[in-house]
């Protein structure tokens, strides 16, 4: 556990310092990753995607929202558990506690949803990601069966994070 809070730190702090010369949070460093995103069959075979709204710091996916042959949902925290809501463009959303967007929908069930973009401080070699500490998509992928991603510059790549038990691997890591 203490290499974990070593490796978040470390990497809160390169984003951080990232951010403020603007690399990694640039339009066209997301959407890069996004188009990359894009043309994996991993979302070319999605019809339902759970994506996120950014913090500050991270890569915005939000462009994705263009493509009208898909469905989309945002997380929404709810106690310890991270719920799966529809969204649709015009739908009204509301600020978490994380002070990110998120909608006010009903709730679907999770495994209705083909591929969940995952939001990451980093991730290791072997696909397992390393959060913010409040372990909301850990419990969330527990049971769930579609496909995980995640989109980080290729810098955010460490060798290990570390996983515990519960940490779950992601399907595929997408960097450049």
């Amino acid at each position: 556990m203490k290499d974990k809070q070593n490796i978040r730190r470390q990497f809160k702090a390169k984003w951080k310092t990232e951010k403020i010369r603007g690399k990694y949070y640039s339009d066209l460093y997301s959407l890069k990753l996004a188009d990359l995103l894009k043309d994996s069959k991993e979302y070319s075979q999605a019809k339902n995607i759970m994506l996120f709204y950014p913090m500050n710091h991270e890569i915005n996916l939000l462009t994705l929202l263009d493509d009208k042959n898909k469905n989309f949902y945002f997380p929404r925290i709810q106690g310890k558990d991270l719920l799966c809501c529809p969204y649709e463009p015009g739908c009204e959303l509301t600020q978490s506690c994380f002070n990110t967007l998120e909608p006010i929908s009903e709730p679907v069930e999770k495994n209705l949803i083909d591929l969940v973009i995952v939001p990451a401080l980093c991730c290791d070699k072997n696909n397992y990601r390393l959060g913010y500490g409040g372990g909301f998509y850990d419990r969330f992928l527990k049971d769930y069966t579609g496909k995980k991603i995640c989109c980080i510059p290729k810098e955010f790549i460490t060798e290990t994070i570390y996983p515990e038990s519960h940490d779950i691997p992601l399907d595929l890591v997408i960097t450049c």
